[in-house]
């Protein structure tokens, strides 16, 4: 069941997806979610308080998309081919079906390099997702696993700002995510 909150929220993420996070007033926000001016507010005093609630929504939404992740994972057994291309589907369901949300995690990243408490956030849940995918790559042999998985999230996240900022039609991130991890065997 969605709350009114969620509802301002998920105007939240749209606007910042479409339109950048110079334009997350609360008074857009309101007209977004079609509910009466000053609703925004009610829940969010502040641009601040909007803006870490939105992050709050995102890692949310993550957080249920990283398990459906996990849980695809785990229905099979671990193999380096099967993790590539279950990374290569998430990439692109991210950068298509989920663009609005990926750009407005991206506008949140940025706004999070002037907001101390944005950045202790965004460090938090970074710090989550590389447990989780470090389990995955010891589990598939690497002796570094934080550190692969590190590089793995930095490949992925430019894959997802140029396809999200320049949309390609042909868009396919197979070979890069395959050339990373051929690269890191070479060091396992």
């Amino acid at each position: 069941m969605t709350t009114r909150r969620d509802q301002v929220l998920d105007a939240a993420v749209r606007i910042l997806g479409t339109r950048g996070i110079r334009q997350l007033t609360h008074r857009a926000v309101d007209a977004e979610a079609r509910l009466s001016e000053g609703s925004t507010s009610n829940y969010f005093r502040n641009r601040d308080a909007l803006v870490a609630g939105v992050l709050d929504r995102l890692v949310t939404q993550d957080e249920q998309a990283w398990g459906l992740f996990s849980a695809d994972l785990s229905n099979t057994e671990l193999t380096l081919d099967g993790f590539v291309d279950a990374v290569v589907q998430f990439v692109v369901e991210l950068a298509a079906a989920a663009r609005i949300s990926t750009l407005a995690r991206h506008a949140i990243f940025l706004e999070a390099a002037h907001h101390e408490h944005l950045l202790r956030q965004v460090e938090s849940r970074r710090n989550t997702l590389l447990t989780w995918g470090a389990t995955w790559l010891e589990q598939l042999g690497s002796p570094h696993p934080e550190r692969d998985f590190a590089v793995l999230r930095s490949l992925l996240d430019g894959l997802l700002i140029h396809q999200c900022t320049l949309p390609d039609p042909d868009f396919d991130p197979t070979f890069a995510i395959r050339a990373l991890f051929d690269g890191l065997r070479r060091h396992w």
